[in-house]
Parts: structure tokens; sequence; C-alpha cells
């Protein structure tokens, strides 16, 4: 029987560690937090220095049941919780919930889940460290105020529903400004003007140079007609190089990555969202199986904004480096970096073992697996390698009054770019030429352009944002991401996120009424006094006192003059078709529409054009079979149908196809198996089905789809983190999970999210038929979806189907 007990966070954790501890040591996963704020009340006692007030999950009660009999039976039991401070207070709350007495308790920490990190670790145990809970504790106290105290304010001024956060509403507010700036810029034109020149009698050495200065000012040609003037000018003038300029510059490899540059490289050079990425890391952090090998820790703890690196792994990342690279690709000393701005002694993310190559193991990851650790180790690896030696040249034509410019670009040696080569695209190799020699003018071709406005925010962007600005640290970028645009505040398009009415109009209200919380600096200076409580400066209590004071100030003002949406609406223009009513516009997560104001007595709403128009049903050429009036083509939540126009009187609805057609039944060869009849082939809301040919007298039916959760199977590349099998999409009672394939004899079960469907490179994403933007996978709890990203303007829905 094992003497000592190890609690985790997560199963696959629990799983890689106990192969390193052995049979004196039971490892056990208690699955996050194991109690937490209760979700009916607020419970911070404001008036008693906001002490907060925990209760255990109720969905884990067994789970507590059984590791606080396990804790009684052990000798020891060991904390190893993750290293921040999430994993520091999830520890500490375990050692209150589990009535663990002190001297039986011991904490261990470890950067990567090796055996050599595990061992210094259980070697060496800490006790818990509660500046680390109480700087948790105090961003929690701290969010659950604002989140409880003003998400209501927002409910009677807007809509119910709506929510704020005390960093996400900062990281709207970025979108929103930046949604401003875009809607303000105005396009300017300009030209520019190319010469093709080449050395006299030389033309295989042309080379292209752009028109920069005029009398040795910077040059602007704001339209056609001076861009014409300076061409016949030029006509007349003899091209001469006056200077050639050539340098030599070495290009230094960049530091490994921390939390916010893993992100914003998986976003730009894989395509994969903040969460996404933070998921695999996880995966590939706890271990994953390796064959014989079993499960291997294979990158360090990745949530960090630490450049530093330990000394045994830069050891082993240079011997990689000699073993497999030329001696010029190893600098002579080891190369280090550092951020001024990192928090803890914690490393930049690596690999495990530099030896451990993406290909050697590429067939024990999944797709994405692969792609996030092969980013990784060739960032490390890449790292501790020499620079790239480049020569730049310039070149100065002078052409009378008129400077041209042409600058070329070679490699000369690679260095680090062996492992992470670079583009070549744009960079030109200039023939030799010599100064003060003559050129022969081959072509000049002018080109109209215009300013661009300022580029949207991508989920890359935002992060640096984020970390540039100090909002929120390495392990909230991720979810204030994903909050926000769960808000409906914000949404995506071809990975640009732009601000919606809605959550412009929030924005600017809460902008005026709690401008400390809305800014920028103040946020930053709040996670600052994190920091400072964390490194044991500052009790926690402090500056939640101090930001409440004025909150609640800003509250009370906000609820007795901030304007009311909800209660004085813009009335429009147009009347309700039931009952003749005024319609008003309102505002829900899914953005603006019209709603009629005789509500709650007539619910009539419906959907907007980008104009504000009101989406009206298009009257089509067929009769209701149930009433004779005509019938009207709307959408739904399954997509396009026929509607009877004499509705609520008449219910009758037809599906409808793309083209707004009738489905009408089809004859099949199939025999209905309770009574032997033909069967239909007919349509409903979720896809087609058999249908008896005496129904309603006969019931027999039967799906003609195959299921969802087969469909999709072939998508699902995660494994089981107990025993390695392929997960399976399943249904239960509140929805999709992923259960593993190895079921009854395994029984582990993870949470579904879209981010579990990888496709295979070149699949083709449907477009929308209404609008032609390309459609976007969708959750509800009837199944996965394609939807339009331009909803709600267009609300076109299609079943999955491959």
């Amino acid at each position: 029987m094992a003497k000592h007990l190890v609690i985790v966070e997560s199963p696959a954790k629990s799983k890689t560690i106990q192969k390193f501890l052995g049979k004196d040591y039971q490892v056990k996963a208690c699955m996050g937090h194991v109690r937490d704020l209760p979700k009916t009340k607020m419970g911070i006692d404001i008036e008693n220095h906001f002490q907060p007030t925990y209760l255990p999950i109720s969905a884990k009660t067994s789970l507590i049941k059984e590791l606080s009999m396990d804790a009684q039976k052990a000798t020891k039991v060991f904390l190893a919780t993750d290293l921040d401070r999430e994993g520091e207070a999830i520890a500490w709350h375990l050692a209150e919930t589990l009535h663990i007495p002190k001297k039986k308790i011991a904490r261990v920490i470890f950067n990567e889940i090796t055996a050599s990190s595990i061992r210094a670790a259980f070697d060496s145990p800490l006790e818990i460290q509660m500046n680390k809970v109480d700087a948790q504790q105090a961003r929690r106290v701290l969010d659950r105020i604002v989140g409880y105290e003003l998400s209501p304010l927002l409910w009677q001024k807007f809509t119910r529903g709506l929510s704020a956060g005390r960093v996400q509403s900062v990281a709207v507010k970025l979108i929103v400004d930046k949604e401003k700036e875009i809607q303000a810029f105005k396009t300017e034109e300009y030209w520019r003007i190319i010469a093709q020149l080449c050395p006299q009698k030389r033309k295989e050495d042309t080379i292209e140079a752009e028109l920069k200065k005029h009398k040795q000012e910077k040059i602007k040609i704001p339209e056609e007609k001076s861009a014409k003037k300076i061409l016949q000018d030029l006509e007349k003038e003899t091209f001469i190089i006056q200077e050639i300029s050539q340098k030599e510059k070495l290009e230094k490899p960049l530091p490994p990555f921390a939390t916010s540059q893993l992100q914003q490289q998986a976003s730009i050079q894989l395509g994969f969202s903040a969460k996404h990425t933070m998921s695999i890391a996880q995966q590939l952090y706890e271990g994953l199986e390796l064959g014989q090998e079993g499960p291997i820790g294979l990158i360090t703890y990745m949530r960090t904004d630490s450049f530093h690196i330990s000394q045994e792994a830069l050891t082993e990342c240079r011997d990689f480096i000699s073993k497999n690279f030329a001696p010029d690709f190893l600098p002579k000393n080891q190369q280090l970096y550092t951020n001024k701005k990192a928090q803890g002694a914690h490393e930049a993310i690596r690999p495990s073992s530099a030896f451990r190559t993406p290909d050697s193991i590429k067939s024990f990851l999944s797709k994405d697996q692969y792609k996030l650790y092969k980013l990784i180790w060739e960032r490390f690896v890449a790292s501790q390698m020499t620079p790239a030696r480049i020569s730049t040249t310039s070149i100065s034509i002078e052409a009378g009054e008129y400077t041209f410019e042409a600058k070329g670009k070679q490699l000369l040696f690679p260095g680090y770019q062996i492992l992470m080569p670079k583009s070549a695209e744009g960079d030109v190799l200039l023939p030799k030429l010599q100064e003060k020699e003559k050129m022969d003018l081959l072509h000049l071709k002018p080109s109209q352009h215009f300013t661009q406005p300022p580029p949207r925010y991508s989920e890359a962007t935002l992060v640096k944002a984020l970390e540039t600005k100090g909002i929120g640290r390495p392990s909230t970028y991720a979810p204030i991401i994903s909050t926000i645009q769960e808000r409906g505040y914000v949404k995506i398009e071809n990975r640009a996120f732009y601000a919606t009415e809605l959550g412009m109009k929030v924005t600017d209200q809460l902008a005026i009424f709690f401008p400390k919380i809305m800014d920028t600096a103040f946020t930053s200076e709040m996670e600052n006094k994190l920091d400072e409580i964390e490194e044991n400066k500052i009790v926690w209590e402090a500056p939640v006192g101090e930001f409440y004071q004025f909150f609640s100030a800003n509250l009370k003002e906000a609820y007795q003059n901030m304007q009311s949406i909800k209660q004085n609406p813009e009335v429009s223009p147009y009347f309700c078709d039931l009952c003749q009513s005024p319609l008003i516009y309102k505002y829900n997560k899914q953005g603006k529409f019209l709603g009629c104001s005789g509500y709650p007595k007539c619910k009539y709403a419906v959907s907007i054009d980008s104009t504000g128009k009101p989406l009206k049903p298009e009257q089509t050429e067929y009769k209701c079979e149930k009433c004779g009036k005509p019938m009207i083509l709307k959408n739904g939540k399954s997509g396009k149908f026929l509607g009877c126009s004499g509705y609520p009187e008449c219910k009758n609805a037809i599906p409808a196809n793309s083209e707004g057609k009738p489905l009408v039944p089809e004859a099949t060869e199939e025999k209905c198996t309770l009574c032997g009849s033909p069967m239909l082939k007919k349509w409903g809301p979720h896809g087609p089905f058999l249908s008896c040919l005496r129904y309603p007298e006969c019931e027999g039916r039967r799906s003609l789809r195959q299921s969802q959760k087969e469909d999709m199977s072939k998508f699902i590349q995660a494994k089981c983190e107990k025993c390695g099998k392929p997960m399976t999409i399943r249904k239960g009672k509140r929805g999709a999970f992923l259960g593993c394939s190895g079921y009854p004899h395994c029984k582990n079960i993870q949470k579904f999210t879209l981010d579990a469907l990888v496709f295979p490179e070149g699949f083709a994403i449907p477009k929308c038929p209404q609008c032609g933007k390309d459609l976007m996978l969708k959750y509800s709890s009837k199944g996965i979806f394609w939807g339009c990203p331009g909803y709600p303007q267009c609300n076109h829905t299609s079943p999955w189907e491959f």
C-alpha cells in the first residue's frame, strides 16, 4: 500500500508523475479547484475586510470525499499543483477543504515533468506560499466585486444577460478604440514612381529604383497630375549613381518563447487561437505517451513571462547543436536572454530535452501537438545558435533634382536561420556597380496607391497589446480573449476583431462613469499591486479596499445618471406586422434587432440589415397546403424554410433549400419496418429522414444522415491521457463530450470544445450562400452546425454535412 499521497490537477499529469515516483506514492488528480466562491451570491464580506466565503464545488463532492479518505491514510500529502499563483491557491484550497494537518503537508513545485525535476522537487519540499495565495485571492475578489455589482447595472440600462469584467472590459475598450480610429480614418491618394535602369550597354544588370527625394527633401506625390509632371521632368534627365553603401550586419536569434510570444506566433504561423494554443501546450507539458518510454512531459511550464533557461538545459542544447550542425553554428559563449518585466523565477517555454526532436516523436503526437512542439523546439534550439550574417546594399541615384534609391540584400551565412529559414521574397541581389557610373533609363512605372486605415487587432496583436500595456498576466491572456468574444461585445471575421454596436455603446458608457476601471494605465497599476502582494510588500486587503472606495462611488452615480437604452430605446420608423405598434431598436448578445414596443403583450421581433432596416420575409409563389394563403421565405435556426403568411393562426412550415424552393417528399424503394408501406424521403430540422407513406396512421421513420458523432470522429485527434487510445465524440444529458474509445475498460472523459476538431490541410470551408463569407463552426445544445460570421445581419445556418 502507498505510504504517500500526491495530488495534482489533471489525470494526464498524475499518470506521468506516477511513473517517476514508484509504488510508495499514490498520485491522484483533483481536476482543478475543489472549492470556490458561491454561485448564487457574491460571497465577499465587504464590511469585514473583504473576506471571501469559499464553498466546496458541489460537482466534486464524491472526489473531495475520496481525496479526504486517502489523505487520512497517507503518511505525507504532497501538493504538486502548478507553480504559479493559481496552482498555489489550488494547493491551499486542497489543504483547507481536506482538513490536512499542517505537519503532513508538503508543497512541491517543478518546471517540467521529467525524472530529474520530479526527484529534485520531492527531495526539497516547501510550504504553501501564502503570499502567492493572497495575490490570487486579491485578483479573485476584485474580479468578483466588479462582475457581481457591475453586471446588474448593464441589465438595467441595456439588456439582460450582459456582463462586465475588471480586465476584460479594458480589452474590449482597446478594440472599440481601434474601431473608432478606423471609422475616423480618411483615405488619401498617393503615387509611387519606379525606374528600371541598367548600366550603359549592360541590360542584363537591370535594377529597379524608387523615387524618394526632390531637392534632397522627401517627396510626396499626391495625385496623377503631379506624377505626370515628374515623369516629364525625368525623361530629360541623366541617371548617375551618386553613392553605393554596403554594410554587413548580424541578425541575432530571438529568445525562447514566453507565453505571450508563443500565443502570438502560434496565431501567425499556425492559425491557432490563444485558447487552443494553451490547451495543446498543457497537453505537451503534462505528458504524452511515447511508446515504450511511457508518458513524458515534453515542454516546461507554459505560463511564464521569463526568458531564463536553466544551466542544465543550456548545456544539453549546446551539446545537441555541436553534434548535429557544423562548428560555425555554435557560438563560443552561451546565449543569455533577460526580460526586465518577468515575475518570479520561472523558465522560458522550452522542450524538456533538445535531443527529443519533433520528427523523432511525430508518430506519437496529434497534428496540432506536433505543430506546436515543433514551433517551441525550433525557437529554443535556434536561440542558442550563431547569428545570421547579412549583407545590405543601398544605391543612391541622382536624376537632376530627383533622387532614386535601390536596395539589395544577401544572406552570407545562415546561422540560426538554417533551423528557422526566413522567406527570401523581396530580397534583391544587386549587380556590381560603381559610383559616378551612368545608367540608362529603360522604363518609368508610375502607380496609384491609397493610404490604409490602421490594421484591426488579430489575436496575435491583441495579446501583444495586452502585454505591452501591462493588462493581465501570462495565465490570463487566453481567458481574456475567449471571454470578450462570448459576451457579444466583439466578433472575429477573417481572424480580425470587430467591435459590435452593443460593445461600443456599453464601452462608451462604462468609460464615462468608470474612468479608472477603463483606463489601461490604472489596470496595469493594479497588476503591479498584485505582484507586490506576491512579493510580500503589501497585504492583499489594502489595494482591494482602495479600489472599492472609488468603485462604489462610481457605481452609485452610474445607477442615477447612466443613459438607459432599455428604458429610452431608439424608436424606428417601422411598425409591427402583428399589432401595428411602433418597432424599437433593441440589443442582445447577438447584436441589434427590431422588437415590438408592445412587448411583453406582443413578442414580434425581426432581424435588421447593416442600415437598420428590417429584413422582411420574402413572399413566394407557393400556397399553403392547409389554408391556401401565400407562403413566405423565412430564416430559422436550422436554415431557410417556407412559413404560412397566415401565422400565427396557421403555423404550417416546410423546409426549403438554399434557393428558397420547398423540399417536397420524394418516393424511395425503402419499406417501413412497422407496416411494410413505402417510405418517403422528407426533411426536418435535423436533416433528411425516411417517413412512412401512411403517416400519421403509421409513425415509422428513420434518419438518413450519418450520426454527427460518427461524422465528426475523423476530425478528432485527441488521445486519452490515461490509456493513450483515441477519444471519440459522445452525447450526454448536457450535450457533447469526449469519451475514451477504450470504454468501459477506460472511463476517462473530457469536455468537448470546437478546438477538439482538427481539419486536414486543404479542407474546403463552405461559403455562405447568402453573403459569400466563409462559414464558421458553431456549437449549441443541439450539436454542431455551420453559421455565418455576418450574424445577425446574415443569419444563415447549415447542418454539419461532409
